[in-house]
């Protein structure tokens, strides 16, 4: 009854629809909206949406398949609404336009609201049979009605709006009318339109009632797919494909989606959100009702964008996606998908399959986040392939891994380390050549492995690191094959460790951190030796210039240690990368030495006890320890800068040294007294009892001796004074016997020191004068027997007359008075015969030779300087002696210690020993390497305490230790002007680039360089000039001009054409033999690539692969920067050099000098960027821009042969199962890995090749086979989806 009576009052409604307006609206091809007559619109808006729906369900009804429907007693709608006088097509017509009302952006609330109805009740029309007959179907109405959902729903629904753009939609609860406006004024008003819709505001409960209208639309839909075949129409089924991917955005999905096992007739309002909905449409659309293979790869071909997180339009680049968990679950969603129609589609779907994965790859995006989820889809999706397809993927996998986009390289990496994570196959496949692909070995030796040499430092550190990872992996077969790669053969073994050894100083810095990884994890795994140079390269990294690598390090070094506790060598290893660091310029490396070093060291102090056991952790403390107390004592300072440290944190309590003393009595007491000589003075309370029973019953090895000392002068003002004075008798009883050790006497007379320090400093300077200068009175006694005498030097003990002059020379830097001419005299003879009077222009070594052995006459040095340090007129008295005997010295032990104490003196007499600072930085010249790099250490130590500054030749001696025959000299000395000197002064570098060019030519004729003094003997030890020193001279160039910053290169050119250039064309320098060699070295400098400002150069490496907001301003940016710089160079150019060139070239002419070929070959390169300007540069000489112009295309023309000739002399061919990879890379290939058989040993170069990508062809059969085509390079062939 209610239908009838709904169908009459329709009847009457469409009565007043003229037959024109209908056709109207039919021709139009419900493009447009008609306005509809006041009368209709008036009743159906006045009864909002509840005539749709109750028409809708009374519709439903009569249409067949329909749960609780029984299709044999169902009447023909179509004859009913005949009956009823209702006609079809009005009945079209009228919800078209409601349809388009709800369409437009400015629609309000009720019109999107009926409109979704009015598409859900012809959708519903469309599906009851016999709608085609009865004229129903329209395809440009079924697209938009199915498509309506992207029009009505607000995507800026969840968008805040300005509180004065809001407009209230309660309004649109009374009566609503449609959108009156013809077409021409609805074009006109897009723009405003779209301003509208801006300011409009939805409510809750707004939203509420569309997304119930939506949820009937796509239900509508859904009853109209099981009904309606689309198998004729692959339009409609492409765009039904389209309309239900975007709806898996729509809404979060309750619960976990299943999808069923077969594809019968589901009941659609029991599906729970629009998401489900949108899975089973696209179930729907994948059976056989509604097409074969067709749908299939359309259905696959949206979702790999679902896949990839990307909004896919129409036309245009996919944009990414947000990952953020909404996006990242109907991901997860649609990978579910895909695997559940492969298993019910098998070989209809596994095609696409293939297609699916290789798009994937291809689409990959560079961004970390969308890569990993890439692969984990790739891993999902293969894990439903059967042997044969996985093998044929990743046979293209394998090549894809060679593809010329970094991208692409990278992504093959992710896709590996996921695809090793799955449990290996080890069926065999129906093709035997493809059996080759299954294993894990071949994943990780021919796929991961051999990216260790991409030309790419992005994909090579990517590749380190994964290699590292699959270590950890719990598959056997994974770590066998790792192993397999380093034990294979010795020589294959040893390439491949150096390899990964020199990818761990590589340039780049994430190419170092993966490289310690991977070094990191195959120590821990036994897969290389603990040698002293594979653990050397980790605590070296802990020094990296890089702060993340130095913390990388930093890192490993802490996991390899926690992994092999017990292996000394490991423990020395952290010692020395560790221990240091606490010293670093960057305060988080700092910190996180610290931290290290507080958690194996400090915090495993435990009290002692012989009955209790130590744990691995506490053994592991007292092991370190006493490596520091004997191997490691090279590193106390730097321990001793961490305990400065902690001491202001107030880190050590009471309870922490009684731990400590309780060590003392046990057999690792050195370590103990280690601690505790650092600790002492920051604990308020000390258990003095037991340290002082430790010094009565002192028998220990000279380290731990030097400890205790320490540790008594430090509790020295604690003590009482006959407590002080029974100390101090045993010191003096020891010192005045001598019968301690060398390294002793120093720490002996420093405790000396504290002991009798007090607050007055004429009672302290009493004590020492008392105790020191009888010291000093018992070696000037013994020393006086020994040299005054005859035959005193007969029966010499050097060790004896070692500690004599070592003591003499320790104390008496405590009671100078107490020295007097007679000592300085003895300690004089020592150096030489003996003179009353030593002249100040003969060095120690002209002398008489006395019987003395170097030892000694070294160690009377290092005393004589010590005095010297006390008393300033023996500054003025020995330092020529000792600067002539850096000159003509021949015992390298003297000569060693006259530089330390000349820098010593430098510290407290910097105005005295400035005149002598060329003697010691000559040197760095010097013929013994252990000299060269002392000093360098102290010069350095120096200028960085600005003692010494940049004056003379002082730079000039530090470059030519840059070029150091000894490779650690000169690396010592790179580090120290990089990240020690040129931080302080940032123009030094430029400042003295110029000068540089004329000194090391030994070039002196220029009026203001190379004019500072020299001794001849300093010209000739430094000049670099001749060919046979030119590749040192341009080492220097490069060194200095990639440090630049561009500024200064902009600047340097100028200079350089101002003072080189225009002197030679103005002849104020005269064009000999010696100017002629000034002049080709400039245009060489010139030409080389580090003079161009890196603004404008293209970087090395791969572009940016992905396309957002950031990339795109940092690129555009970057081009605008390069446009200005590259303008103001080009005016520079042509104002500043190219009148100067023509000059020179003009003058060199007329001399017929060989020059000349260094111009035009300057000139050569430099023209390269401005090849179609020649002309205008050099209007003023038409022949010169006739010459450069033939200069350039001769060039090209040998670029283009020597390339065709790179192309055709490959005399081998890469050999991979199945398929050839050629390469551009000429070189002698060898086996690097060897493979499952004879048959598979797979050959690679020593570089990487590299696939190039061209235009990847369409498809029309599907051939299961993925070919390699001939050519100069490899193109990679794969289906598209169209």
């Amino acid at each position: 009854q209610h239908f009838s009576f709904y169908l009459q009052i329709f009847a009457m409604l469409f009565m007043f629809c003229f037959p024109a307006w209908v056709d109207a609206v039919w021709d139009l091809e419900f493009t447009e909206g008609k306005p509809l007559d006041d009368t209709i619109e008036e009743e159906l808006a006045a009864s909002g949406d509840k005539a749709f729906r109750t028409l809708y369900h009374c519709l439903l009804t009569h249409v067949p398949d329909q749960p609780n429907n029984n299709d044999k007693n169902l009447e023909d709608i179509w004859t009913i609404l005949g009956d009823n006088g209702v006609s079809i097509r009005s009945l079209v017509a009228v919800l078209s336009v409601f349809v388009q009302a709800g369409k437009a952006k400015v629609a309000n609330v009720q019109q999107r609201v009926n409109g979704l109805y009015a598409a859900s009740l012809y959708l519903l029309l469309l599906g009851i049979p016999g709608s085609i007959a009865n004229k129903v179907f329209h395809e440009v109405l079924l697209d938009t009605c199915s498509d309506l959902t992207s029009h009505c729903w607000p995507h800026d629904s969840g968008k805040k709006r300005k509180k004065d753009s809001l407009k209230s939609s309660q309004a649109d609860d009374k009566r609503s009318k449609p959108q009156r406006k013809d077409a021409r004024e609805m074009k006109m008003d897009d723009v405003e339109e779209e301003e509208e819709e801006e300011g409009c505001h939805f409510s809750g409960q707004d939203l509420m009632k569309i997304r119930d209208a939506v949820t009937f639309l796509v239900q509508s839909l859904l009853r109209f797919l099981q009904t309606f075949p689309l198998k004729d129409r692959p339009h409609s089924a492409s765009n039904c494909i389209r309309i239900f991917s975007k709806l898996l955005y729509f809404e979060p999905v309750i619960g976990e989606l299943t999808f069923f096992v077969s594809f019968l007739h589901r009941d659609v309002a029991k599906l729970r959100s629009v998401p489900e909905m949108a899975f089973y449409g696209l179930q729907l659309l994948c059976s056989p009702k509604h097409g074969d293979q067709k749908e299939v790869r359309g259905l696959f071909h949206r979702l790999l964008y679902v896949i990839l997180m990307m909004n896919k339009g129409n036309s245009g680049k996919p944009s990414l996606l947000i990952p953020n968990q909404a996006n990242l679950a109907t991901r997860d969603q649609a990978i579910q998908f895909i695997c559940y129609l492969v298993g019910e589609l098998k070989e209809l779907a596994l095609p696409f399959l293939q297609i699916l994965l290789q798009h994937i790859c291809f689409q990959m995006v560079e961004k970390n986040e969308f890569r990993s989820h890439g692969a984990q889809a790739v891993g999902m999706l293969t894990s439903q392939m059967a042997n044969t397809d996985y093998a044929c993927f990743i046979k293209w996998l394998f090549i894809f891994s060679r593809n010329s986009k970094m991208v692409h390289r990278l992504f093959s990496i992710d896709v590996v380390m996921v695809l090793l994570e799955q449990q290996e196959r080890t069926e065999e496949c129906q093709d035997p050549e493809l059996s080759c692909f299954l294993p894990h070995k071949f994943l990780i030796q021919n796929l991961l492995f051999a990216r260790r040499m991409d030309e790419s430092p992005t994909v090579q550190g990517h590749a380190l690191a994964c290699l590292a990872q699959c270590l950890e992996l719990p598959s056997l077969n994974i770590t066998r094959a790792v192993h397999n790669l380093f034990s294979a053969s010795e020589k294959i073994s040893k390439e491949n460790l150096a390899l990964l050894l020199r990818r761990a100083k590589n340039s780049k810095t994430n190419v170092r951190k993966s490289a310690l990884q991977a070094l990191l994890g195959l120590l821990k795994h036994g897969v290389i030796p603990m040698s002293c140079e594979n653990l050397g390269t980790l605590s070296e990294r802990c020094r990296d210039p890089a702060v993340s690598v130095k913390k990388k390090a930093l890192q490993c070094v802490g996991e390899l240690l926690a992994a092999k506790p017990e292996c000394r060598d490991v423990q020395k290893m952290w010692l020395q990368g560790v221990v240091p660091a606490v010293v670093d310029s960057e305060n988080s490396v700092q910190d996180k030495a610290l931290e290290a070093l507080d958690q194996v060291l400090l915090s495993q102090i435990k009290p002692y006890s012989a009955s209790s056991h130590m744990s691995v952790s506490q053994r592991l403390t007292w092991d370190l320890l006493d490596l520091l107390c004997n191997e490691c004592q090279n590193l106390s300072q730097y321990f001793s800068r961490a305990f400065t440290i902690w001491s202001k944190q107030n880190k050590f309590t009471s309870a922490f040294v009684t731990n400590l003393v309780s060590h003392t009595e046990a057999d690792h007491a050195a370590g103990a007294w280690l601690l505790l000589s650092k600790v002492v003075t920051s604990s308020h309370r000390v258990p003095y009892g037991k340290i002082l029973d430790a010094w009565d019953t002192m028998d220990v090895n000279v380290t731990t001796c030097c400890h205790i000392l320490c540790v008594i002068g430090d509790i020295a003002t604690h003590l009482n004074e006959d407590t002080k004075d029974r100390i101090v008798a045993d010191l003096m009883s020891w010192l005045r016997t001598f019968t301690l050790s060398l390294e002793v006497i120093t720490p002996a007379v420093e405790t000396l020191y504290q002991l009798g320090k007090n607050e007055d400093i004429k009672q302290t300077q009493a004590f020492l004068d008392q105790h020191c200068g009888d010291l000093v009175s018992v070696c000037e006694a013994y020393l006086a027997n020994i040299i005054l005498n005859e035959n005193g030097t007969q029966n010499l003990n050097e060790e004896m007359m070692v500690k004599y002059l070592h003591t003499l020379g320790v104390a008496s830097l405590h009671c100078p008075t107490k020295v007097g001419k007679r000592t300085v005299l003895l300690v004089e003879s020592v150096l030489t015969t003996h003179s009353d009077k030593l002249p100040a222009s003969l060095p120690l070594s002209q002398f008489k030779a006395n019987s003395l052995p170097t030892r000694v006459r070294a160690h009377g040095v290092i005393t004589l300087g010590k005095m010297c340090l006390q008393h300033e007129e023996l500054v003025h008295r020995y330092l020529p002696v000792f600067a002539r005997e850096l000159e003509v010295g021949t015992e390298v032990a003297v000569r060693n210690n006259v530089v330390v104490i000349m820098c010593d003196m430098s510290v407290r007499y910097t105005n005295v020993v400035d005149h002598y600072i060329p003697n010691i930085s000559a040197c760095l010249r010097d013929s013994d390497a252990v000299i060269r790099e002392q000093t360098l250490i102290m010069l350095t130590n120096l200028l960085q305490e600005e003692f010494v500054k940049w004056k003379g030749s002082l730079f000039f001696h530090f470059m030519v230790a840059l070029v150091d025959p000894d490779p650690a000299i000169a690396s010592l000395c790179e580090y120290c002007l990089l990240h020690l000197l040129l931080k302080k002064t940032p123009e030094m570098f430029s400042q003295h680039f110029i000068e540089c060019v004329f000194h090391f030519n030994s070039y002196n004729k220029h009026n203001s360089y190379n004019k500072f003094p020299q001794t001849e003997r300093e010209k000739v030890q430094f000049s670099l000039k001749g060919a046979q020193h030119r590749e040192k001279r341009f080492r220097i160039y490069h060194f200095l001009l990639e440090h630049f910053t561009d500024a200064q290169r902009f600047n340097i050119a100028n200079k350089i054409n101002q003072t080189i250039l225009a002197c030679f064309a103005d002849e104020e320098l005269p064009l000999d033999a010696d100017g002629a060699e000034i002049l080709s070295e400039t245009f060489s400098i010139l030409s080389l690539k580090e003079m161009n400002v890196q603004a404008i150069l293209t970087p090395a490496g791969e572009e940016p692969e992905e396309e957002n907001m950031a990339t795109m301003t940092k690129a555009v940016l970057q081009a605008a920067q390069k446009k200005v710089v590259s303008q103001v160079q080009k005016k520079a150019f042509i104002d500043n050099t190219v009148p100067l060139i023509i000059s020179l070239k003009n003058l060199l002419e007329e001399k017929r000098s060989p020059v000349l070929r260094d111009l035009m070959a300057y000139l050569q390169v430099k023209m390269q960027d401005y090849r179609n300007e020649v002309k205008e540069f050099f209007s003023g000489d038409e022949q010169l821009a006739a010459e450069v112009e033939f200069a350039l295309r001769t060039s090209e023309r040998e670029r283009e042969m020597q390339k065709q000739m790179d192309n055709c002399s490959l005399t081998e061919k890469t050999k991979t199962p199945s398929a050839q990879v050629r390469t551009h890379h000429i070189q002698k290939f060898r086996v690097l890995l060897p493979g499952p058989g004879p048959s598979f040993l797979l050959f690679l170069p020593h570089r990487s090749h590299l696939v190039r990508t061209e235009s990847l062809p369409d498809w029309h059969t599907l051939t299961g086979t993925f070919p390699l085509t001939r050519g100069s390079h490899t193109t990679l062939c794969f289906p598209l989806f169209s």
